[in-house]
């Protein structure tokens, strides 16, 4: 009786990591939070490997969209539609640069950086911006 405890609670133990490390993130698009308008409510977020990012429709008018270029190699194209709530669950490694396609001038971006890895930072650096986002990404990538 008390190998099969054991059994269990060393069974029990192997599978309780899987459970801790996935951990989703909520990402609201918004109009205006703070000072700023046409913002995503968290610009970073850094998640591990298998976890998902659900972006929350808060208000109408946006989307999500991974910018050409701005996610790790071998990633497929992702483009939420328009006043949706939408989420993605990250496999690859590195970091994702994603912003809302109507907004994208007016500053509303964001990064996900999955499993810390940052091997394609060279890459997000020679993305191309524009508007607000153009003034605002060199300091969101420096925080990456």
């Amino acid at each position: 009786m008390k190998s099969l405890i054991k059994i269990l609670i060393y069974v029990t133990l192997l599978f309780i990591p899987n459970f801790v490390l996935a951990e989703d993130m909520t990402i609201e698009m918004l109009n205006k939070q703070g000072k700023e308008s046409m913002v995503y409510s968290q610009k970073i977020v850094n998640i591990n490997v298998g976890d998902t990012v659900f972006w929350k429709a808060t208000t109408k008018g946006h989307n999500v969209q991974f910018m050409k270029g701005g996610v790790p190699e071998g990633v497929e194209k992702f483009k939420s539609k328009m006043n949706k709530d939408t989420e993605y669950t990250f496999t690859v490694p590195g970091i994702y640069a994603y912003w809302c396609t109507p907004h994208k001038s007016m500053g509303m971006i964001g990064f996900v950086v999955v499993g810390g890895d940052k091997s394609n930072i060279e890459a997000i650096k020679s993305l191309k911006f524009f508007g607000k986002s153009k003034k605002i990404a060199p300091d969101l990538i420096s925080k990456l």
